[in-house]
């Protein structure tokens, strides 16, 4: 099961479905993840990326994630708290090539 949003993701067909409809709707997608914890079968991080929409508007999302996996490394649960901010082109910072990125 996937959480992502207001949406809750079941079986592989399903993640399929979201992923494609995901990079549809997010164009040129950059993202950065950093690392806060690991066990054995789970990670959690904190990530932020940008994308623009088929209008050209850019966004920032930004959150955390949990994911759990199983003893074959398939990810058997993830859940994500997401926002989403409208930016100008000229405020995005996760930009790879162009200076250092900052920590957050």
């Amino acid at each position: 099961m996937w959480r992502n949003r207001d949406q809750t993701i079941t079986g592989r067909d399903q993640v399929i479905a979201f992923l494609t409809a995901k990079w549809d709707r997010e164009l040129d997608y950059q993202l950065r993840k950093n690392l806060w914890a690991f066990t054995d079968d789970q990670i959690a991080v904190r990530f932020q990326y940008e994308w623009h929409d088929h209008d050209g508007q850019w966004w920032r999302s930004y959150g955390n994630e949990l994911w759990r996996f199983d003893a074959q490394g398939y990810m058997t649960h993830r859940e994500a708290s997401i926002n989403d901010r409208p930016i100008g082109q000229e405020e995005r910072r996760v930009t790879p090539g162009h200076g250092e990125l900052p920590t957050w």
